[in-house]
């Protein structure tokens, strides 16, 4: 979520085109480079450094979601991630080197796999040492920022809501040594509905140097679910149906009031949402340079959101352009942002293996490594059948089989998924 997400949400991805031919045919250009060792069990194929942990879990979230088995390999390496405290760094290369002061263990990526272990009925004893983290390191306030100590932000407080609600843990109950609870810091970073006040309503991310709020898009989709005390996944309303055509949804307004309720605050944060897609059916980058670039991660979380709100028929016209637009974005980003998609298909109880005429779920399952593998070694056989008839014809029809012993060369591109929560907290 919020990778936007991951969250995020993608805050910055550079991708370099993975290509896979014959040595003796390979392209020998500067900007090929060999592939990097992945685990085995990793989703994806760009570096993980960023966001292993954090696409892993919405990997297996959302393959549970749809009713798909993850691989236990994958199971097995995510849990493999967890520091010994319970905490959850974004990757960690050699898990059986023991974390220590340098290890960065963050929120996001501790509240995202505690929600995907324990959707995958994971052992109490792996999900219950995250809790325990994700407790230890409560602010006064009641939130939680991306870095322990760190000041908190709509989407760590709201993600980390989502993860010990899912783990059964009253977050309404839950204070800290200055006796606030997380829905008090949240409450905290919502902007008060006001007289001609566009951003009346939004979630700030946090508040600037000088105290001030900002509306911001990713935060307000953060903090709508966290206020109703939900995660990743919201499920479809009970009437079963899919989003209704735009147009059909009630104007955006915010109610407001004095001392508003984390729900009022949710419908305020919804009903600037709705307003926010209205017009074109997709949010804006808030990245430097790509502020005229559609958000595909931050739309397809805002579909989530105003489903969770019961705005489900504002939520048609966002989902209506991503199951138009959303193709090549997913496809270059991986399986973080076929989680988001297959998240906003299931809140608005749409067919996600029908998707704009998109199987979602066959898409994510070719991004784990046994898919990986078996899509290789298929182009790897017709690479060799299709050689081995070409060196035939140019004999004169005298049948030469050769043994293809060379090696493939994989120009795999390394990429860099950063949400937009660990952007902000390093670029406050």
């Amino acid at each position: 979520m919020f990778v936007r997400r991951s969250a995020a949400v993608l805050a910055a991805t550079a991708v370099i085109g993975t290509a896979f031919a014959p040595a003796a045919l390979a392209d020998a250009s500067p900007s090929a480079s060999p592939s990097p060792a992945l685990p085995s069990g990793l989703y994806g194929s760009t570096d993980p450094t960023y966001d292993g942990v954090w696409r892993q879990s919405l990997a297996l979230l959302a393959q549970h979601t749809v009713d798909v088995r993850p691989a236990a390999k994958a199971v097995d390496w995510l849990t493999g991630q967890q520091c010994a405290d319970g905490g959850f760094a974004a990757y960690r290369a050699d898990p059986a080197t023991k974390c220590d002061a340098k290890t960065q263990i963050d929120t996001n990526s501790t509240g995202a796999a505690l929600q995907a272990l324990t959707a995958l009925d994971a052992d109490d004893a792996v999900t219950g040492a995250a809790v325990k983290w994700l407790k230890s390191v409560q602010n006064e306030d009641g939130g939680w920022g991306y870095l322990p100590g760190g000041a908190s932000d709509t989407n760590s407080t709201s993600v980390v809501i989502g993860a010990l609600e899912a783990a059964d843990t009253d977050t309404e109950d839950l204070r800290s040594k200055d006796d606030r609870t997380p829905y008090d810091a949240l409450l905290g970073l919502a902007l008060p509905c006001g007289k001609g006040s566009k951003e009346g309503g939004a979630f700030a991310f946090q508040p600037d140097k000088k105290g001030k709020l900002a509306a911001n898009a990713d935060a307000t989709a953060a903090g709508v679910l966290g206020s109703l005390g939900e995660g990743l996944v919201t499920d479809p309303e009970d009437d079963g149906q899919s989003a209704a055509p735009s147009g059909t949804g009630k104007a955006a307004e915010c109610a407001g009031g004095d001392s508003p309720t984390p729900e009022q605050a949710a419908a305020d944060g919804a009903a600037y949402l709705a307003g926010a897609v209205a017009e074109t059916g997709y949010l804006e980058s808030a990245l430097a340079g790509a502020e005229d670039q559609p958000d595909h991660g931050n739309t397809a979380d805002t579909v989530v959101a105003l489903a969770a709100a019961g705005r489900t028929a504002d939520a048609g016209k966002p989902l209506a352009w991503l199951e138009k637009n959303s193709g090549p974005w997913a496809a270059e980003s991986g399986p973080a942002a076929y989680a988001q998609l297959i998240f906003a298909a299931h809140a608005t109880g749409t067919d996600p293996r029908d998707f704009g005429g998109a199987d979602l779920v066959k898409q994510l399952g070719a991004t784990d490594p046994a898919a990986q593998a078996a899509a290789k070694d298929d182009k790897d056989d017709k690479d060799g059948e299709q050689a081995a008839q070409d060196e035939s014809e140019d004999d004169g029809g005298v049948s030469v089989w050769w043994i293809v012993g060379v090696g493939l060369v994989g120009g795999i591109g390394v990429g860099f998924l950063l949400s937009t929560r660990t952007k902000k907290q390093r670029q406050p």
